[in-house]
């Protein structure tokens, strides 16, 4: 097909694009799940960077690029479990300020949420 559009991100080479790089940030995503539950607590790394990367998918995915990818929506649900669970258990030890814990949990819960009806939507 080469280019439809004169957009930026209306051509093969930049659905290809978006493909690589969605595909790094749900790469990144699915190790750190994967990985040692100490890696996603909220004052670790990737307790920070996963809900940026989930973020960022559903900007892209927003758009209606070709070339965004989203997991299952099954997958997105079983990241929140495991995501959550290490949160609830983890968030009081770093002593939180008053009304920060409640805030943090809805934005959280929200991202994953939308995340996953987005990739529902998305078929």
């Amino acid at each position: 097909m080469g280019t439809w559009g004169a957009g930026n991100f209306d051509s093969d080479t930049a659905a290809d694009h978006l493909a690589e790089l969605t595909g790094r940030l749900l790469a990144e995503v699915t190790e750190a799940m994967a990985g040692d539950p100490v890696g996603i607590e909220p004052d670790e790394y990737w307790g920070v960077t996963v809900p940026c990367n989930l973020e960022l998918l559903l900007t892209l995915n927003g758009h209606g690029w070709v070339g965004v990818a989203l997991p299952p929506s099954g997958v997105i649900r079983q990241w929140q479990r495991t995501f959550m669970a290490v949160w609830e258990r983890t968030i009081d030890g770093l002593e939180p300020e008053a009304g920060y814990k409640a805030e943090r949990r809805a934005v959280l819960t929200g991202t994953f949420e939308r995340l996953a009806e987005a990739a529902e939507a998305a078929g």
